[in-house]
């Protein structure tokens, strides 16, 4: 499965790009993106195998679950928000982050936004997993975008911002309005880019 995703990304875009940030290999890493397409969890597979360097796990809809159950041979697992089951769906998320050696990736906006979204929404349950997780994590929020530039196919820009605190004893408010800042700030370095 790891080779197949490295595979696609190489062959259906035209370069993946992302910052280097420092990593703590003593603490497992609580992944934060913004959700706007299909391709989002296998790009950032793809920085966790050059970059991160740990066991991937990412929460996905139950229904896409359904539909591509390959996925969870790259570490997805279902949530379902409509069901009681979603709590122990953000119980298993924050379990998997007590150990260092795991990658968490979870899309706040629980569904798929434009590429350029102005507005990046968080839902709740994000702020459990966080509770729970109790700050053994390195909290890293991602903001990925995609554009054709002068090329046949797209290119990949994924902006990662390593935060020095895990928000647990914030509200969902802050955790959003810190995220949406460093949106904000990595599509202007977006539509900066000069070719």
């Amino acid at each position: 499965m790891h080779q197949y995703l490295k595979f696609l990304i190489r062959t259906k875009f035209q370069e993946l790009l992302f910052n280097d940030i420092e990593i703590d290999k003593n603490r497992s890493i609580l992944l934060l993106a913004n959700h706007f397409s299909f391709w989002d969890g296998l790009i950032l597979h793809c920085i966790n195998d050059k970059l991160f360097k740990k066991n991937f796990y990412v929460m996905i809809n139950e229904a896409t679950a359904y539909k591509i159950n390959y996925l969870q041979y790259g570490g997805a697992f279902s949530i379902n928000k409509n069901s009681r089951g979603i709590l122990e769906s953000l119980e298993y998320a924050a379990n998997l982050l007590n150990d260092p050696q795991n990658l968490v990736l979870l899309f706040p906006q629980g569904k798929l936004f434009s590429n350029f979204v102005e507005d990046v929404h968080f839902e709740k349950g994000i702020l459990r997993v966080i509770k729970q997780a109790t700050g053994k994590f390195q909290l890293i929020f991602a903001s990925t975008f995609i554009q054709f530039y002068k090329h046949r196919k797209q290119s990949i820009n994924v902006y990662l911002k390593s935060e020095t605190e895990s928000y647990a004893d914030k509200s969902i408010h802050e955790l959003k309005d810190a995220y949406q800042q460093h949106y904000n700030a990595a599509k202007k370095l977006q539509t900066e880019i000069d070719l």
